[in-house]
């Protein structure tokens, strides 16, 4: 079976729950750093799946390894290689897909609640959950790519996740762990509010009952990896 390429767009935001998932059921993958200067395969069909982590730049940054990852993206569609992307690499899925990816007058930064849309494929991906509470971290929104189906969704931005096929993208982060909220927390420090807003909580509210929050959304996370891995080229 060949590796799923996982994309990291910043040291900070590496793949969190998805590799200890990855880990446990003993599938191979292979991090591609972007951050530290590799460079984006060609071809598509050397992996059994793409993976994109998060970063906080943005999807229409010109950066030297946007136009080919878009490339590789389209590529990977066409050759029904599955795709999965959280937050930025939602957006980067979008982009390529041809949506439009634009800033949100509503950013939102910590746990938040996202409803389960009563799509298709969304129990697929979500089992039988109508909601879930979910991490996010975000300034720039995605629009629905031409063909998918928006299947999370909430109040203060409306597109949460889409599907296309085989192919995921999230606007939240699914894949938290302890360590990358406290990086984050910490890089971050200036953005988090000292009370908490509408869309935007406190570093006291991030980290109230965490360990039970992150344990609730990996379980999430596990159901929705679980349901991508179905589709991985093997």
């Amino acid at each position: 079976m060949q590796p799923v390429a996982i994309f990291r767009f910043s040291p900070t935001e590496g793949p969190g729950h998805f590799a200890e998932w990855l880990d446990a059921g003993s599938l191979p993958y292979r991090l591609i750093a972007l951050d530290q200067g590799e460079s984006v395969p060609a071809d598509p069909r050397r992996f059994s799946g793409i993976v994109m982590m998060g970063g906080p730049m943005s999807a229409n940054d010109d950066l030297p390894w946007n136009a080919p990852l878009l490339e590789l993206l389209r590529a990977a569609i066409a050759a029904d290689v599955p795709v999965l992307g959280h937050c930025l690499g939602g957006q980067l899925l979008a982009k390529a897909l041809g949506a439009s990816v634009t800033r949100t007058p509503m950013p939102e930064i910590g746990w938040g609640v996202v409803k389960v849309l009563a799509a298709d494929s969304a129990d697929k991906w979500f089992e039988s959950r109508d909601e879930f509470t979910t991490f996010q971290w975000h300034y720039d929104v995605f629009a629905l790519p031409p063909g998918a189906t928006r299947v999370l969704t909430n109040s203060h931005n409306r597109d949460q996740a889409y599907a296309l096929g085989k192919h995921i993208g999230f606007q939240c982060h699914i894949e938290m762990t302890r360590s990358m909220v406290d990086a984050w927390c910490a890089s971050g420090a200036a953005e988090l509010p000292a009370q908490t807003t509408d869309a935007r909580q406190s570093r006291a509210d991030i980290y109230a009952d965490i360990d039970a929050r992150l344990a609730a959304l990996s379980r999430v996370a596990d159901d929705v990896y679980e349901h991508w891995a179905n589709g991985l080229v093997r």
